[in-house]
């Protein structure tokens, strides 16, 4: 089922169950669907890739606006961006723990043959590529300088 067809169905689920938080964040992810299929051309499908940056982007904006409501003691607020966090990553692929991520990054420095930091664009850009929705790009670009550095 795609991501736009499953999004309607949990929006019916949230009405029923009046579910205000759920109800918003659902509605919230089905317009940045539907803003980026206009934006390609009239009924232009997204493919699964696509889905998850407008996924990732939606969960990027909802931790930088829970920081800055936790910064300024919102609570209200915070824990209101929090729920919302919550529903979103429902739909993202599990994230990778720090051990695997590792992991994963020690063997494609091996891979492509990094040999220190200047080779950190080969790296970032494949794990990036392959690590969408499951780690965010600061974890893996802190990771990477790390190992790179060793």
């Amino acid at each position: 089922m795609s991501l736009i067809k499953n999004i309607a169905e949990e929006i019916k689920t949230a009405m029923k169950a009046k579910d205000k938080v759920r109800l918003e964040s659902l509605r919230s992810i089905k317009s940045a669907i539907m803003l980026a299929q206009t934006e390609k051309g009239a009924g232009a499908e997204l493919n699964e890739e696509e889905e998850l940056k407008i996924l990732t982007r939606l969960q990027k904006q909802r931790k930088d606006s829970l920081a800055i409501y936790e910064e300024q003691n919102r609570e209200d607020l915070a824990s209101e961006e929090r729920a919302q966090l919550e529903v979103i990553e429902e739909f993202l692929p599990k994230a990778l723990s720090p051990e695997e991520l590792e992991n994963y990054l020690t063997k494609l420095i091996a891979e492509v043959g990094a040999a220190g930091p200047q080779d950190m664009g080969k790296v970032m850009g494949r794990a990036s590529k392959d690590l969408a929705g499951r780690a965010d790009g600061k974890s893996i670009s802190a990771k990477v300088k790390e190992l790179l550095a060793n």
